[in-house]
């Protein structure tokens, strides 16, 4: 997938268009009963890697939407490292997850709803100094995701 603008005068984000992306991965992820997290990989305009939790099914608790993304962008490029990269994911990433982004070097992570509950933001500079992170974009709409899926859990 690839984000092109074809009207001058629409206002779209790219960040905002790649975070709908990683939203669509979050509802596959909700609708096979995983927690609803999705994240997209994206290189110069292209997506190129992505992933859902996948811990239910695969009975692992490191099958994270962005471990599997991590994966498959490096799969992609054909290197462990994924500078000039961006990360869009729709919760913040865990402590595990930011540790993963450092080693792969990822140059910017953009998420959409916090986790005050096991965010790595709590938790110290986890993410690589040269890593710029966003947060809040379509926050609503990611948190709303989460929440219904916990709401339904209980």
């Amino acid at each position: 997938m690839r984000y092109i603008n074809f009207e001058e005068s629409s206002n779209i984000d790219p960040d905002e268009f790649y975070m709908k992306a990683a939203l669509t991965l979050a509802k596959k992820a909700y609708e096979e009963d995983e927690v609803p997290i999705g994240a997209v990989i994206v290189s110069q305009g292209k997506i190129i890697g992505k992933g859902y939790n996948l811990t239910e099914r695969l009975n692992d608790v490191t099958a994270h939407a962005e471990m599997q993304a991590f994966t498959a962008a490096s799969s992609y490029l054909g290197g462990k490292y994924l500078k000039d990269c961006t990360l869009y994911v729709t919760v913040e990433p865990c402590v595990m997850c930011a540790g993963a982004s450092y080693w792969t070097q990822v140059s910017r992570i953009v998420y959409g709803a916090p986790d005050e509950k096991r965010g790595a933001s709590r938790y110290g500079k986890l993410f690589h100094p040269k890593t710029e992170i966003i947060s809040g974009v379509l926050q609503e709409e990611c948190a709303e995701l989460i929440t219904s899926f916990f709401r339904q859990k209980r």
